[in-house]
């Protein structure tokens, strides 16, 4: 995908809960259940970032990702990040050409688009909308966390986080 999902539905079209305060999502986290937001809780958000999603949500076996579609792995992303020179300077291949703050913007030689869509805390909390951009992986790790892969608006590398599986983060998905 060239773009980040935005979809309300499983695949089996159950309705994924959409938590609209800080407390439905910390309560969506602690109850490992899935969820899903606006940044801000702003639907103009929506419009240009897509959906940020908990891994409740990507991992539920109702499946999040479209017909035909799967979320990407953390061996795709890595491989993503190894076919565009590695990750030191895979990110700015990644990085869309507009968007990003202070000129961190990125040549999108990739075509990945990849936007600074921020994310969101385990707490509610919102971040970083303009100068991050961050991405589950299907993957869970050995530490009970997830594996994710991020953009920054000041450098070119992509890097690979183990974060909490309460986080609110942007995703994509690879054709079957």
């Amino acid at each position: 995908m060239a773009e980040n999902l935005n979809v309300d539905r499983f695949l089996n079209g159950d309705e994924i809960p959409e938590a609209r305060t800080a407390e439905e999502w910390k309560r969506a986290y602690d109850n490992k259940q899935p969820a899903w937001c606006y940044y801000e809780n702003d639907p103009a958000n929506g419009a240009i970032y897509g959906k940020l999603y908990n891994w409740y949500a990507v991992n539920d076996p109702r499946g999040l990702a479209p017909e035909g579609w799967h979320v990407a792995t953390d061996g795709e992303w890595t491989m993503l990040s190894d076919g565009l020179g590695g990750p030191k300077v895979a990110g700015g291949k990644m990085k869309s050409t507009i968007g990003w703050t202070d000129n961190g913007n990125g040549t999108n030689v990739s075509r990945f688009s990849g936007g600074p869509g921020g994310y969101r805390l385990n707490s509610g909390t919102f971040l970083f909308r303009g100068s991050d951009g961050l991405w589950w992986s299907a993957s869970s790790s050995a530490t009970g966390e997830a594996w994710s892969r991020a953009l920054f608006r000041s450098v070119d590398e992509v890097d690979r986080y183990n974060y909490p599986k309460g986080g609110g983060f942007s995703v994509r998905c690879l054709r079957d």
